[in-house]
Parts: structure tokens; C-alpha cells; sequence
């Protein structure tokens, strides 16, 4: 089956076909499958090298039996788990498929990208060395988390197994001359796979990201890339009016720049991460110089008189449009459909992103978190301790005060720098939906530093609409050791203190840019905490 779009746009309509007539006027399809960077931006910084994805799948249907051979060697050497150790755009594609296309003839592959304490022993209990490859995977090959992990990881399996045997548990997907590209030829890894340099981590779904994983878990990749493959023929028609990519796009940009900018995706559970991908697609590319289309998934429904009058809806399969809210419906029939899934999302994101006036492909607030989080581990590195925040226990006075300030067309983003288990899980589903109904505003939930990773870019750069409660445990515990060096005992820094650090600089980085901002410090049971904050 293809995938089709049909658009339910009600007024806006006028508003899409105004958008339809520029894309025309301005040859947008043209300029993007001839890499034009001037459709975005005058400078080709950040553009000219991230337009790999309009040809990966294509490129990637020579790789296919590499891929295969190498996942049937993993098997025959005896390994059963995969454990990916990453973060956005290294990890959002492969738990996708983790979630659609694992088998009894693939390995069992889980994805951590979490630094709490709690959440990274949990790891390592269930990945015992002796039958688990290790996937270190990032394109920079210095992103902090994963480095922690990686050194983390080597260690317990270094012990485990001893020095002749530990690189071979482990494999690196990084670009070619990455600082982990060095890290995986010194440990002697198993295997180096460097993608396609020319694609940015949001959009490499379908590259060595993404695939190396998939055929890992026994994906069907032909499958998979013929889908995307018909998909981007189908996106290099001429007429906007039938490229379904650019249709996507320019609805999405048109109804944001009319106000219905809180994109909110249904989908069925086993699909849910193709969700949390898209989250990240569209908030880290349109999130910025003060726009953005914030993605509102997993939220729990309620009747449509409660949605106000910033939203839209994205429904797939059977959904039907919710009340007289405007809706995009997308057919997706097989799992097979996913990598047509992925190009048109893609595709349509870029086009949005040249509707907003904005560049999709770059992220220009992110490095804000990450700057305030070095200066309080420096501090920590001088004193022992991280400075004081401006975080309290929760009080429901404080939560009824902050919301207070809340004005049409904001949302509320809670953002837990939690371990996830399913006691927090629906303590947080349950905070929730209590302040989805109590204000009728979009709500999104992530956990840290998971959603740096993702929306941390929007939650700076777009109009500022947000209202941030932000939920740390006081002294996460265990402060588990992250070796200063792979390899070698000595730790001057534990994966606790990483993570408050992390919740206090995006907290800085938050109100520095002016938003607001409620931080509450949990002792105990963390379900418990989050009860006190319900009615």
C-alpha cells in the first residue's frame, strides 16, 4: 500500500492554497531537489551539507547485503542482545524499530538514553556482556551522554570479559573522522560503520542510523527502503497540488502561521515511537527565531469542545477529524510503509521550515543546555557540589500560581529528569491530563535529557509560549561512577550528578531566554511526590 494524504483544512483553506501558489511561484520542489540553499537561508552553512536524506534510500539499497551479512555474523557469534547506547537522532529511529520489527530471528534490542543512575544499572542488569552487542552510536562522536555510556559500558565488560575479547562486543555508527570514528579503531571494536556525513542525525532514519539497527533486529530492509524509495519519486513532482511531501509541508506551515501551531499525532500504542521521532523532526527544525510547530503526542484525548483553537490533527489509518478542528490524515498500512513514513515527514518538514522562513536543518538554541551544564560541572569539579537551583519540593499552591500566568495559545511542557518506570510513568500521565483539563492548553511530557535531544531547540527559539515544570530528584541514587577514561578505574564524576547538572543548566538556558520556568526537587517515592501536586 502507498500512503496518501488527505488534507480537512475547514477556513483554512484559502490559507493553504495562498501557500500552494508561492511554493509554485518560488519552484520550491525544483530548488530542493536541486540542493538549493537559498531556499532557506543565504549562507549554505548547515544546509549544503544535511541534504543526504533526499537520496539515502536509494544510496542505501547497495548497503543492504553488508547489512545483512553483518547481522547474521552477530547472530553466529553468539550474541542475543543489542543494547544502543545514543541520543535523538541516534536513538528515536532504531527504538521505532525496535518496537515494529523485532523477531526471534534478530537480536533483542533496547535503546538507552537516559542518564539517570537508576535507568543505566537497569541497563546493565539486563545486557549481560557475555551476549550483548554494544551499539555506541552518534554523529558527532562527542556527545556527552553517550561517551558516559560508552565508558561506562566498556568497563562493566572489560571485567566481564577481559581485555582480548571486550572490543569485539562492541560496534560504533558515527561519521567518517568523528572523535568516536578514532575511540572505536584504539578499543578495537568489531565494526565501524560511518554514514553518510551530509545528513543531519534528525533526518538519518534511513541511513547507517537507522538501518544497522533495523537489520540487527531482522528487519525487512529492501522492504523498507523500497517504500522510501517510492515515496521520494512521488515527492519530485512538479505540481505542489500533487507531491504529497509538499502538500504535508505547506499545511502545516500554513495552519501555523494562522495560529494552529500545537500538531497533534494519534497513533496507536506499537506505533507510538513513530511519534516520538516526528516530535523530534518538527520541533528541533521549526523551533527557532521565534517560530515553531510544537508536535503534542501521547497525550491523552478529550472531548473536542476542550481543544482550543491553536490545534491540529494528525490522524492515521481510520481517524477521523476531531470535531471541527482541522485534521491531516495519512493512510499506513504495513509496517513496510514506515520508510515512506520517514521521507514524507522529512520532506514536508523541509517545506515547512522554507513556509516559516526559518532553516530546518540547523539548531542554533541547543547549545544553550549544554553550556550551562558545563559551567555547573565545572563548579561541581571545584567544590563538590553543584550550586543551589531555584528548585522547591512540589506544592500545588506553587503549580496553581505558575499556571496562573498562562495565556491562550501557550502549552505547558513538564519535563522529568526522572528514571522512567511505570510507577512514574502514570504519575506523570496523571499530572498530565489534570492540567490538560484544568487549563485546556497542549501539554507535552519528556523526559530529560531525552527531550534536549528533541524539543530542547523549540522550547528556546520559538515565541516563547511555553510554561516549563521541570521535576528533578533531589539526590538521584545511586550516583553511579562514570569512568573518567575507557579502560581504567578512577571516577571523578557520577551519572546523578551528570543529570542534575543537565536540569539545571536547561533550566538556565530557559530563563535566560526569557521563559517560564518551575522547578520542584522530589525526596521519595517519585509517584508519591507527583500525587501531591493532583487536586
Amino acid at each position: 500500500m502507498t500512503v496518501n494524504i488527505s488534507l480537512h483544512l475547514n477556513k483554512y483553506q484559502a490559507a493553504y492554497e495562498q501557500a500552494l501558489e508561492k511554493a509554485r511561484a518560488e519552484r520550491v520542489i525544483e530548488r530542493i531537489w536541486a540542493r538549493d540553499h537559498t531556499l532557506w537561508a543565504p549562507l549554505a552553512a548547515e544546509i549544503s551539507n544535511r541534504l543526504g536524506w533526499l537520496d539515502i534510500a536509494e544510496r542505501m539499497q547497495a548497503e543492504i547485503p553488508a547489512l545483512e551479512t553483518f547481522a547474521a555474523e552477530a547472530r553466529a557469534a553468539g550474541f542475543r542482545k543489542a543494547l544502543l547506547l545514543g541520543m535523538g537522532g541516534s536513538s528515536l529511529a532504531p527504538e521505532l524499530y525496535a518496537a515494529l520489527f523485532g523477531s526471534d530471528d534478530g537480536l533483542a534490542l533496547s535503546i538507552l538514553d537516559s542518564t539517570d543512575p537508576t535507568a543505566v544499572l537497569a541497563a546493565a542488569v539486563a545486557h549481560p556482556p557475555e551476549e550483548t552487542l554494544y551499539i555506541i552510536s552518534s554523529k558527532s562522536g562527542g556527545t556527552v551522554e553517550t561517551l558516559s555510556f560508552f565508558k561506562y559500558f566498556y568497563n562493566g565488560a572489560l571485567d566481564a570479559l577481559g581485555p582480548g575479547r571486550v572490543g569485539g562486543h562492541f560496534i560504533a555508527i558515527t561519521d567518517p573522522g568523528s572523535g568516536l570514528a578514532g575511540t572505536a579503531e584504539r578499543y578495537g571494536f568489531r565494526r565501524a560503520f560511518l554514514a553518510d556525513p551530509d545528513i543531519g542525525g534528525r533526518y538519518s532514519a534511513l541511513s547507517h542510523f537507522g538501518l544497522v539497527p533495523a537489520a540487527l533486529l531482522g528487519a525487512d530492509l529492501p522492504a523498507l527502503l523500497a517504500s522510501a524509495a517510492a515515496m521520494a519519486e512521488r515527492c519530485k513532482a512538479a505540481d505542489p497540488a500533487d507531491n504529497p511531501g509538499t502538500q504535508l509541508g505547506l499545511a502545516m506551515g500554513a495552519l501555523a502561521l494562522a495560529g494552529r501551531d500545537k500538531l497533534t499525532i494519534s497513533l496507536d500504542e506499537r506505533r507510538g515511537g513513530f511519534a516520538d521521532w516526528a516530535e523530534q523532526l518538527i520541533a528541533e527544525s521549526t523551533g527557532k527565531a521565534g517560530h515553531g510547530i510544537l508536535p503534542v503526542v501521547r497525550e491523552a484525548a478529550l472531548p473536542a469542545e476542550r481543544y482550543g483553537a491553536d490545534r491540529a490533527f494528525v490522524y492515521f489509518g481510520d481517524g477521523t477529524s476531531n470535531g471541527e478542528h482541522v485534521g491531516l490524515h495519512l493512510d499506513w498500512g504495513s509496517n513496510a510503509d514506515l520508510g515512506a513514513q520517514f521521507f514524507v515527514w522529512q520532506f514536508a518538514t523541509a517545506v515547512a521550515g522554507w513556509l516559516l522562513g526559518v532553516n530546518p536543518f540547523d539548531q542554533p538554541d541547543v547549545e544553550a543546555a549544554k553550556v550551562g551544564a558545563r559551567e555547573f560541572l565545572r563548579e561541581y569539579e571545584q567544590t563538590g557540589a553543584l550550586p543551589q537551583g531555584e528548585s522547591a519540593p512540589p506544592s500545588q499552591a506553587a503549580l496553581q500560581d505558575f499556571l496562573a500566568r498562562a495565556k491562550p495559545g501557550d502549552y505547558i511542557a513538564i519535563q522529568a529528569y526522572l528514571a522512567q518506570t511505570p510507577g512514574a510513568d502514570g504519575a506523570l500521565a496523571a499530572l498530565r491530563r489534570q492540567l490538560s483539563e484544568e487549563t485546556g492548553l497542549a501539554t507535552t511530557l519528556g523526559y530529560g535529557p531525552r527531550f534536549l535531544h528533541s524539543t530542547g531547540q523549540l522550547h528556546k527559539g520559538d515565541a516563547g509560549n511555553g510554561l516549563f515544570v521541570q521535576l528533578l530528584n533531589a539526590a538521584p541514587q545511586p550516583d553511579l561512577a562514570i569512568p573518567d577514561e575507557a579502560g581504567k578505574p578512577g571516577s571523578g564524576l557520577g551519572f546523578g550528578t551528570l543529570l542534575t547538572a543537565q536540569a539545571a543548566g536547561d533550566a538556565a538556558a530557559l530563563r535566560a531566554a526569557g521563559r517560564r520556568v518551575l522547578s520542584f526537587h522530589i525526596e521519595g517515592e517519585i509517584d508519591t511526590a507527583l500525587k501531591s501536586l493532583l487536586p
